[in-house]
């Protein structure tokens, strides 16, 4: 692992140290990486969400036929 440093304000700090005291954290540092990896996950599953909203919006009349060429297919006649 690295080290890196990081400036914070006292009354985060406080927060951080009374989550970190808990029995689900061993440190500070296990509480700042947990954290960090779940915005790091969130952040890339909303960059992935925004990416396939905006191809949609791109593509959203051919997808449109094709979705009214297959349920045509697939109705009874």
């Amino acid at each position: 692992m690295k080290t890196i440093a990081v400036t914070i304000d006292e009354e985060t700090l406080d927060r951080v140290d009374e989550l970190a005291s808990s029995d689900q954290y061993s440190s500070r540092s296990a509480l700042v990486r947990a954290a960090l990896a779940g915005y790091v996950a969130r952040e890339r599953r909303l960059r992935e969400e925004d990416r396939e909203r905006r191809i949609i919006r791109e593509h959203k009349e051919s997808l449109a036929d094709e979705l009214t060429a297959l349920v045509a297919e697939q109705a009874p006649t």
